[in-house]
This record gives structure tokens, C-alpha cells and sequence, in this order.
């Protein structure tokens, strides 16, 4: 717990103390990339203050235009190493109700994360529509296809909202396996736990070759590459 209450209260602080000043210099530029490079920085400190270890591998597939980096979802921890790892400035699908944090939706609005409400078909819908215009103009999207976390680590279903996105914007899927996190916090604990979380990314899949009746197909061949990449414990069942 107490790995749990440093985290805490290092964000806690962060949000109250320094996000507001980044805020403001995004609001004067015009531009959130200040800010967002400020918190990636702030994140991978954090990583280290608790103990987490994160292990960056396949870098070299990352294609240099824009992409939807699709990973697999298995802890709270997840976000604070998957995408720090990322070497380029991402927007997120965020569920609503984190927008809701002072200062923190401030600072996602300024940087184009997307609000989506999974439990509204309609406003989902227009959530994707929103994040096919952000990829449009230039802006890569990090997503978790499974829509949850996983409850016992092993890889789920992908949803299809990720795929429609990346077709209908016409840009590669970079799968991404993260491996290790469910290790050091899974899903419904509270403590954290010291050790390494290894993130992975696969080779691109070109989504411009596919047509949305065709989503399928892409959302097998990245779900079997984002499964390739993770330990045989994380594997779904069905393998």
C-alpha cells in the first residue's frame, strides 16, 4: 500500500501544483506539446518511484506517420508504461468520467484525448468519428480494442471501434503486447507491487488496405499479432 499512497499523492501534488501552470502555457501557445512532454517525463519518474521497471522493445516498428497503436489492457498501471513508451505525442479515448478531474480534463481537452461513454451506443459512435477527424489532421491515437481491463490478465475479444477508426482514416495499426503489469497491480487491487513490465510493439498492419467490411479481417490479424508478443499466461484461452 504504501507504493500505492506515494503514487498517489506524487500525482495528487503534480495535478494540483504544476498541471495548472502547463495548462496556461498551452492556453498562451496554442500548442499542448510542453505540456504533454512535461507529464510523459513526470510519468516515467513516477514508474521508477514505485518501483516499476519498464522494458521498451520493437521501437524500430513504429511507423514515422500517423498510427493507431492498438495494446492489450490488464492493469491500471498500463497507461503510466505503455504510453510514455511511445516516441511521439498521442491523443487517448478516455472514459468520460475522467474529464470530470479538475484540471486533468482540462489538460486532456487541450490535448485532444477523445471522451468516449461505453455505456451510449450513440455517443460512442461519435466518439470514433471525432478520433477519425483527430487522425485526419495529423494526430496519433493510443486505444485499448478490448474496451476493459482484462480481469485475469489473459487477452480478450477486441471491439471493433478500434479498426473502424484506422480504416476509415486510412493509417497503420501499430499492435503493442504489454506484458507484466497485471503482475505489479492487477485489475481491482489497490496495492503496487516492484517489478517489470515489458512493452512490445509488433509490426504495423496497414488498415489502408482494408475495407470496412473487411474490419474483421484486420481486427483477427492485429489481435493475433498483439497476442504473439505476450507470455503464455496472458494468452487467450481459446490458444
Amino acid at each position: 500500500m504504501i507504493r500505492a499512497l506515494l503514487l498517489f499523492v506524487y500525482v495528487g501534488l503534480a495535478l494540483i501544483l504544476v498541471l495548472p501552470w502547463l495548462i496556461l502555457w498551452s492556453l498562451i501557445t496554442g500548442k499542448p506539446d510542453a505540456m504533454y512532454n512535461v507529464a510523459m517525463k513526470a510519468v516515467r519518474l513516477a514508474m521508477r518511484l514505485v518501483g516499476i521497471r519498464v522494458h521498451v522493445e520493437g521501437i524500430e516498428n513504429i511507423p514515422p506517420g500517423v498510427c493507431v497503436f492498438a495494446a492489450n489492457h490488464i492493469s491500471t498501471i498500463d497507461p503510466m508504461a505503455f504510453i510514455p513508451a511511445i516516441p511521439r505525442r498521442v491523443a487517448i479515448l478516455v472514459k468520460k468520467e475522467l474529464f470530470r478531474i479538475p484540471f486533468l480534463g482540462t489538460a486532456m481537452r487541450l490535448a485532444n484525448f477523445v471522451a468516449v461513454d461505453r455505456e451510449d451506443r450513440e455517443s460512442a459512435a461519435a466518439s470514433v468519428d471525432l478520433a477519425v477527424e483527430r487522425l485526419k489532421q495529423g494526430l496519433s491515437f493510443a486505444v485499448y480494442p478490448e474496451g476493459t481491463r482484462s480481469s485475469d490478465g489473459r487477452l480478450r475479444p477486441f471491439k471493433k471501434g478500434t479498426f473502424l477508426m484506422a480504416i476509415q482514416a486510412g493509417v497503420p495499426v501499430v499492435p503493442v503486447s504489454i506484458a507484466g503489469a497485471q503482475k505489479v497491480m492487477p485489475k481491482g487491487a489497490r496495492a503496487i507491487r516492484s517489478g517489470d513490465v515489458t512493452v512490445r510493439f509488433g509490426p504495423p498492419v496497414n488498415a489502408a488496405e482494408y475495407t470496412l467490411d473487411r474490419r474483421a479481417d484486420l481486427l483477427a490479424r492485429v489481435q493475433d499479432a498483439v497476442a504473439a508478443g505476450l507470455p503464455e499466461d496472458q494468452q487467450p484461452l481459446h490458444s
